[in-house]
């Protein structure tokens, strides 16, 4: 067996960003309570250190006292929910990722107008909620093409397209051809998806082609790792995701040549390495 590993795996820049911030403010504040606004980053093994260190995570601003230390994690969170924190005399820390945030700023940018918002993402996630409270105006989302399709729009208003950042870009460029592909429709198409995803989805793919299998490691809540195992599934390879090497397949593993090994943005470099070296180990038995 070949393990064969994607060079973009592991924390983005966001990601990593957001981690340098918490940590300094940690060794800043030392005995004050740190309070972070929904997981740092998706990742459990991540967020469980954190805790042992004595950060604090609260699914509410209602959580975070007046007058604490507040961290915006990386998805960022909604703008009201940040006045509100603000007026309450809450100290923010903001380690929203860069490419969050600009996204955010774009999409109030190009609706001040009124236009209405049509955004390609997932009801739940905490980046979404941000992303649809900078719209201006009225706001449309969906979670697919399919859904995109079934939208009724009204060719007397004017629209802006936007997506979650983590979101498969492929689906997002065919979306923007069918709405485009309208005549009629008066819409402007903003590249949302960040840098890092289209890049870590290309290289998925390239791997894809290579090997029999690829293994995507990441945590299971994660976003953008479980959009890499479906871009690779839907491009016609068998895929599997994992959280930790405890999670592998190990005897389905052993009857392919070669795996193919990458992982989401939030997942930490320890993680790849040790799914890498069971990987490795599991070749060197079959030797």
């Amino acid at each position: 067996m070949e393990v064969l590993s994607a060079q973009k795996a592991g924390f983005c820049m966001g990601v990593d960003l957001a981690l340098r911030k918490l940590n300094d403010l940690i060794q800043a504040t030392e005995e004050k309570e740190i309070f972070i606004l929904g997981s740092i980053i998706h990742n459990p093994q991540v967020v469980r250190e954190y805790a042992e260190k004595g950060v604090i995570t609260v699914r509410s601003p209602d959580e975070v006292p007046t007058g604490s230390t507040v961290v915006i994690r990386a998805h960022g969170i909604a703008k009201e929910i940040r006045q509100e924190l603000s007026a309450r005399g809450v100290h923010i820390t903001d380690a929203t990722c860069p490419k969050v945030a600009a996204a955010c700023l774009l999409i109030e940018r190009h609706t001040a107008d009124g236009r209405t918002l049509l955004l390609y993402g997932e009801e739940a996630h905490p980046e979404v909620k941000g992303l649809l409270s900078y719209a201006a105006g009225e706001v449309v989302l969906f979670d697919s093409q399919d859904g995109c399709e079934k939208l009724k729009l009204d060719a007397s208003k004017k629209y802006c397209l936007a997506a979650q950042t983590t979101q498969d870009k492929e689906i997002f460029n065919s979306i923007s051809r069918y709405l485009q592909h309208n005549k009629e429709l008066d819409i402007t198409i903003l590249q949302t998806i960040c840098a890092a995803t289209r890049q870590r989805q290309d290289e998925a793919l390239r791997i894809a082609d290579k090997v029999d299998f690829v293994v995507v490691a990441g945590g299971y809540e994660s976003s953008n790792t479980r959009r890499l195992a479906q871009v690779v599934r839907a491009h016609g390879a068998k895929a599997h995701h994992v959280e930790t090497a405890d999670d592998l397949p190990l005897e389905e593993l052993r009857q392919y040549p070669i795996i193919g090994l990458t992982a989401g943005a939030s997942t930490p470099k320890k993680i790849v390495d040790e799914i890498k070296r069971v990987l490795s180990a599991l070749q060197e038995k079959d030797c």
